[in-house]
C-alpha cells in the first residue's frame, strides 16, 4: 500500500493528472475520469496506478519470455525519453516517423535495413573507396537518412510481441497496423482518445514531458526486472546441466573402473584353474 501511496505522489508530482479541456474529450474515458476543474478533465490516479501496475506486470512477462517489445513515440516531448528507455533494455523503437507498412508490410522494411546495413558496411571497410567524392556524400546521406527512421528497429528480426505507445491518437497508424496483425497493445491514453482500442491503457497526459517520463520509466524498469528473471533462470539451467553432466561423467567413470577391476582378476583365477586340472588329467591318462 505505502509503494502505492508513494507512486501515486509521484505521478500527482509530474501532472500525469492533467487531462484535456472538456470540449475535447472522449466519452469513452469516462471512467478514468475523476472530476473537471476549470474546463480541463481531471483523470484518476487510483486507477492509472491501477493500469500501469498492470500493464507493467503484463510486459514483464512478455520481456521474460524472450520476446521483443516495439516502443512508439514520435511526437517531440516523446522521443528523446522513448529512445533513452528503449535502449537501455535492449528493445526496437520508433521515434522519428512511422512509416506506414512497418508491421504489416514487415519483409520489405527489412530489405530496407539490411540495404541501409550494406551501404554501412561498404562506407566502413573501403570498398567505396574508388568512387567520386559526390557519390560518397550522396550515399552517406542516404544511410543517415534511413538510419533516422529504421535505425531503431535495425535488430528487431521478426514482428514484436508487443507494441508500447505514447499517445495512441498520434499513433494511430501504428495502432491499426499492431491491431490488424493480432499483436498485443499498451498505450499512454489521454482524455481525448479511446481507451478501448489498445488492450493496456493508461490513462495519462501524453503531452507534458515529466508526465511522459514517469510513466516510460515506470515500463522500462519492469521490463528490465524480466529481463534480469530470464537471465537467472538461463543462469540456474545451465548450472543444474552442468551438475548433471557431473554427475554423469562421474557414474561413467565408476563404472567403468568397477568394470576393469571386476573383469582382470577373475580372467586369471578362471585360466589357472581352467588349464592346470585339464593338463594334470590328460596326463594322468596317458
Amino acid at each position: 500500500m505505502e509503494n502505492n501511496i508513494s507512486l501515486q505522489q509521484q505521478l500527482l508530482e509530474a501532472g500525469v493528472h492533467f487531462g484535456h479541456l472538456r470540449k475535447k474529450w472522449n466519452p469513452k474515458m469516462l471512467p478514468y475520469i475523476f472530476a473537471e476543474k476549470k474546463g480541463i478533465h481531471i483523470i484518476d490516479l487510483n486507477k492509472t496506478v491501477e493500469c500501469l501496475q498492470e500493464a507493467a506486470a503484463a510486459l514483464k512477462q512478455i520481456a521474460k519470455s524472450g520476446k521483443k517489445i516495439l516502443f512508439v513515440g514520435t511526437k517531440k516531448q516523446a522521443k528523446d525519453i522513448v529512445e533513452e528507455c528503449a535502449r537501455r533494455v535492449n528493445m526496437p523503437y520508433v521515434t522519428e516517423r512511422w512509416l506506414g507498412g512497418m508491421l504489416t508490410n514487415f519483409n520489405t522494411v527489412r530489405k530496407s535495413v539490411k540495404k541501409m546495413q550494406s551501404i554501412e558496411k561498404m562506407l566502413s571497410d573501403g570498398s567505396l573507396d574508388n568512387i567520386t567524392k559526390k557519390e560518397k556524400l550522396r550515399l552517406n546521406r542516404e544511410k543517415e537518412k534511413m538510419e533516422r527512421v529504421l535505425g531503431g528497429i535495425a535488430q528487431m528480426g521478426r514482428l514484436p510481441a508487443a507494441l508500447f505507445l505514447v499517445d495512441i491518437g498520434h499513433e494511430h497508424i501504428a495502432l491499426a497496423e499492431a491491431r490488424k496483425l493480432v499483436i498485443t497493445t499498451f498505450g499512454v491514453v489521454d482524455t481525448n482518445c479511446d481507451p478501448n482500442k489498445v488492450d493496456f491503457p493508461i490513462p495519462a497526459n501524453d503531452d507534458a514531458t515529466k508526465s511522459i517520463a514517469i510513466i516510460v520509466n515506470y515500463i522500462t524498469a519492469a521490463i528490465a526486472e524480466g529481463l534480469a528473471e530470464r537471465q537467472a533462470a538461463k543462469e540456474e539451467e545451465m548450472e543444474e546441466v552442468t551438475d548433471d553432466e557431473k554427475e554423469k561423467k562421474a557414474a561413467k567413470l565408476l563404472a567403468e573402473a568397477e568394470a576393469e577391476g571386476g573383469s582382470r582378476p577373475s580372467k586369471g583365477r578362471g585360466g589357472t584353474r581352467r588349464r592346470i586340472p585339464s593338463a594334470g588329467r590328460g596326463n594322468a591318462k596317458r
